[in-house]
């Protein structure tokens, strides 16, 4: 499934044109389409050659690459960094534009390319991404072997860019009017902090605090729990159900003075992309990621199981790029990295198998500062005395090399500091912390080769940021998990939902847990693990906090249910899981508004739009099959629901701290459906009345109908269908129309094990292992292997995601085991001095 050539070049050169009108960064029309060095060379140079030979600088040996007919290249090298050499070159042959983009995002200079990203250059490096990166770097000795790996991976990616041929330049610098950056070892830590910042930047301190200041603590403990009220933990807690912890539901009261002064530092200190892919507010799409493993005693074949799905924000290309490796007697692995990455992040070797989901876990504080001179500061006030602040000058630049801005970044011992007005507020996140750069990559690189999940234990311990829920299964049929990372421990009850005093240590971090006390489990009673972003661990078992923005538990209680139900798995039954269309939270909700119903129908005639809205939900199997008319219904009314019932928080006050506000999320709105007579179903904004839960659900219900009769053409309209109605499409990296997806129809609705979030999120890569003599991996992932929008390997994997389908992933051993009809292309990297 591709869009068509002409006219994606119709529209790239409309794009050329803009730019040269003035409007962009984009160079004259008459280079764009030059016919050979333009678009149309582009197109020219999309596909692999039959063979191709080229040099690596500090090759020690000569590297054979064999792309399959998938598109997955199987490097065959005598050492480890001579693997890493040539993933470097595959990688940049394939993603050579997405490796430049992802890194200046994390260094602040895309407004090298387009000075219109200046904002969000100066948001970057205010966050200090960059400057974490480079002293991850700086601390790396010269003979420390993540140095050398990265020295050896950027040896390939540059040795790539300097023979490229003229038909090898991404489609998106000829639109730019620009040559490739040269690649530094550096960038893996621009990377991975790009991740960090995805998976761990996300906190609740600040809807807590606003929530707190605006009706009160016992409501702000309520909204943003440290527990969550269904408790189906990823550590098993021997229960055979999802357990619902009895929560009193608070009345709105009277807001908290000293929290509302702390709302505005916290949300500079935040910025203004401060709401994380994984925290779910009011009626809005539930996402997440998804694994779990099954013993043998539990499966069809006697073997252990591994599934995994991480869902992420899609992009064409996607972030993963799969690979084989093989280097004798040291490993032979297979499965995805990062662009910018050496070696598997997840996948399998020839005895384990690893996968993630995000633990979620609050890694980040905020501390109110004294500093000597509010406007521009050169000490702070710490343990009564003044303390040197350390400053650093930010500069930004357009592509001609102006300048655009200057910035002085400042940093307390904890880290950098925002401005608010007179006041300063400074933070301290995990992911800044110098010494586990090399960590971080020593762990996925030490996990390629372990035997064992007990080992795999032992590989990742170290791991810092973000945390990760990981799951392992191994060949004798061993299946563990352990949600890893840095967690804090914070001085006072350890809760880190607030501003703290930063004049004094007192208020500094006491240090980390112990991994032994981490949340975790190895070959449980039940027969099986299951995560998918819940809170980790039962309060009853750990009552600690370790953070506060867990999803909400539906996701969980369903593949549990699904485990639960079937103690003969097959492969085939834990592929067909990744995209079941059932839904726990359906299964709460459509009894309980219907009941709803049912009580206003007996205070007085329902509306005629209330009354098919009735009927329709009643009918619907509660499934997000993409021909279901049903589940149209019920997330047309959703989002309408919480808007009506979260009318407190939604105060359109866009000038002072109540513009945080953030209404609660959807596990609130389901206590409330047992609640009737809560206070929170009034709508404060009406004087004459007060609504009742029955009413309000009523009155939602009909203006659901009519909005789904206005946007869909009622329920028998072919775009009411859940897949036309809300199919998914993934974009190009620069949102370039003409290089995205066509817009398909999935099996994927909100917390469902499909979860997804609009159009452009899902799973980002689907897999299930299953161990026994040996280990068989099937896997997909939304786009293709190449980042060329012209080339055949673009979005050939589109289809078969889509429609819940794996291919098989091929691990010869030799490249002498690889017949020539499931050779694509072939690759020989040459080293020094060798024969070309």
């Amino acid at each position: 499934m591709r869009f068509r050539l002409p006219a994606a070049l119709v529209v790239a050169a409309g794009l050329a044109w803009v730019g040269a009108r003035g409007a962009g960064p984009l160079p004259p029309l008459g280079a764009v389409l030059d016919p050979w060095n333009g678009v149309w060379a582009a197109a020219r140079g999309a596909e692999l050659p039959p063979s191709q030979r080229a040099a690596i600088p500090n090759l020690g040996a000569d590297v054979q690459v064999r792309f399959d007919t998938r598109g997955v290249p199987h490097v065959f090298a005598a050492s480890l960094f001579d693997a890493y050499r040539a993933m470097g070159f595959v990688v940049a042959r394939d993603r050579l534009f997405q490796l430049e983009v992802q890194t200046r995002a994390t260094a602040g200079t895309l407004s090298e390319l387009n000075a219109a990203a200046l904002p969000l250059d100066r948001e970057n490096r205010r966050l200090g991404l960059a400057w974490s990166a480079e002293r991850k770097w700086a601390a790396l000795a010269a003979d420390d072997p993540v140095r050398q790996g990265l020295e050896a991976y950027a040896d390939g990616v540059n040795a790539f860019i300097a023979q490229m041929r003229p038909a090898d330049l991404p489609v998106e610098y000829r639109l730019l009017g620009r040559r490739p950056m040269r690649w530094e070892p550096r960038h893996t830590f621009y990377l991975l902090g790009q991740m960090q910042q995805t998976l761990s930047w996300a906190s609740d301190d600040l809807p807590y605090v606003a929530t707190q200041a605006a009706f009160g603590t016992a409501v702000a403990d309520w909204a943003f729990p440290r527990a969550t009220f269904l408790q189906e933990p990823i550590q098993p807690n021997g229960q055979r159900t999802a357990r619902r912890d009895g929560v009193g539901i608070p009345e709105p009261g009277t807001g908290d003075p000293e929290a509302a002064r702390a709302v505005g530092l916290i949300a500079a200190a935040l910025g203004p992309r401060r709401d994380g892919t994984l925290t779910e507010r009011g009626g809005e799409h539930g996402i997440g990621s998804n694994n779990w493993a099954v013993a043998p005693s539990r499966s069809a074949s006697g073997k252990a199981l591994l599934a995994g799905d991480p869902h992420l924000n899609l992009t064409l290309p996607s972030i993963w790029y799969e690979v084989h490796v093989v280097v004798p007697g040291v490993l032979d692995v297979a499965g995805v990295t990062f662009a910018g990455t050496p070696g598997v992040i997840i996948g399998a070797n020839r005895d384990a198998a690893w996968t993630y989901t995000n633990t979620g876990a609050d890694v980040v504080d905020f501390y109110a500062e004294s500093v000597d001179v509010a406007a521009s500061p050169a000490r702070y006030w710490l343990d009564g005395a003044w303390v040197p602040l350390e400053s650093r000058l930010e500069t930004y630049r357009d592509k001609a090399g102006r300048v655009l801005a200057v910035d002085t970044i400042r940093h307390t011992h904890r880290g950098p500091m925002t401005r608010v007005g007179g006041r300063w507020v400074s933070f301290r996140w995990t992911a800044h912390d110098p010494a586990w750069g090399g960590a971080s990559v020593t762990t996925f690189r030490n996990s390629n080769t372990v035997r064992t999940v007990d080992e795999y234990w032992a590989a990742m311990a170290p791991y810092a940021v973000p945390a990760q829920n990981m799951l392992s299964a191994d060949r004798s049929g061993n299946i563990a998990i352990r949600s890893t990372g840095k967690f804090p421990v914070r001085p006072g009850t350890g809760d880190g939902r607030r501003l703290f005093d930063g004049t004094t240590r007192a208020s500094d971090w006491r240090g980390y847990w112990e991994v032994r006390e981490y949340p975790q489990a190895r070959n449980p009673a039940q027969g099986f693990l299951a995560s998918a972003n819940q809170q980790p661990m039962d309060p009853k078992v750990e009552p600690r906090y370790l953070g506060t923005g867990w999803a909400p538990p539906w996701r969980a209680m369903r593949i549990n249910a699904l485990l639960r139900a079937d103690s003969a798995v097959t492969p085939d039954a834990m592929r067909r899981f990744q995209t079941d269309p059932g839904s726990a939270r359906a299964d709460w909700f459509v009894p309980r508004v219907l009941a709803l119903l049912d009580s206003a129908a007996r205070a007085g005639p329902l509306p005629e739009p209330a009354r098919r809205f009735q009927a329709a939900l009643a009918a619907w199997d509660r499934r997000y099959a993409r021909e279901s008319t049903g589940a149209t219904v019920f997330e047309v009314f959703m989002p309408m629901l919480a808007r009506a019932v979260w009318d407190e928080f939604l105060t359109g006050d866009t000038t002072s701290w109540r513009r945080e506000l953030e209404p609660p999320g959807n596990a609130q709105l389901a206590q409330l459906l047992d609640a009737p007579a809560s206070g929170w179903w009034d709508d404060r904004r009406t004087t004459t009345q007060r609504e009742t839960a029955p009413g309000l659900v009523a009155a939602t219900a009909a203006a659901a109908w009519d909005t789904l009769t206005a946007r869909y053409g009622g329920p028998d309209d072919p775009r009411a269908q859940w897949g036309a109605a809300f199919p998914m499409q993934v974009p190009h990296l620069l949102r370039l129309a003409p290089f995205a997806s066509p817009k398909v129809g999935v099996t994927s609705g909100p917390h469902t094990l499909a979860p997804r979030n609009g159009a452009a999120n899902g799973a980002s890569w689907r897999m299930v292992a299953e161990l026994g003599d040996s280990v068989t991996l099937q896997a997909v992932y939304p786009g293709g292997q190449s980042g060329n929008p012209f080339s055949s390997r673009y979005l050939d994997r589109l289809d078969a995601w889509a429609e819940g389908r794996l291919a098989p992933v091929w691990m010869p051993r030799a490249v002498t085991d690889m017949p020539a009809d499931r050779i694509a292309s072939s690759l020989v990297l040459k080293a020094p001095g060798g024969a070309r």
